[in-house]
């Protein structure tokens, strides 16, 4: 899959945040993650009320599944990230994790506060489109 990622001086920084302002991808088949949460494969929650270790599991999880459908994160283009807004102000981690898993062309990417989740313990859901050749 050809994907390039485009940060024009002309808009703000988002590296540091972990994400592309653009993103071009060529490719095959798109693949659409439906969005993923810090449950465990048997369905516990981890991280509890901890947004960094609910936010790395739930891109672990991303991880699983795009591997699943024969891709990698870096085939990933976009990222929807829905987070509880009573912890949005704590939102450090998520850029940690975004920079930790996209080191390099990291996806394009929309944070979206939300005052909760499909279960009321979850902090974080992070959906994706990839593009694989």
């Amino acid at each position: 899959m050809a994907k390039q990622a485009i940060n024009p001086d002309s808009l703000f920084d988002s590296l540091q945040f972990g994400f592309s302002q653009i993103v071009i991808s060529q490719g095959r088949r798109q693949v659409h993650i439906s969005g993923q949460v810090a449950w465990d494969a048997n369905g516990d929650l981890v991280g509890g009320d901890d947004l960094r270790a609910q936010t790395f599991e739930a891109f672990r999880n991303l991880d699983t599944a795009i591997r699943a459908a024969g891709g990698t994160l870096r085939d990933i283009v976009s990222l929807r990230i829905y987070i509880v807004e009573r912890v949005m102000a704590q939102s450090a981690p998520v850029s940690e994790a975004l920079r930790t898993f996209f080191p390099d062309d990291p996806p394009a990417s929309t944070w979206i506060g939300v005052r909760t989740l499909a279960r009321e313990a979850f902090l974080i859901e992070i959906e994706a489109l990839a593009v694989l050749d």
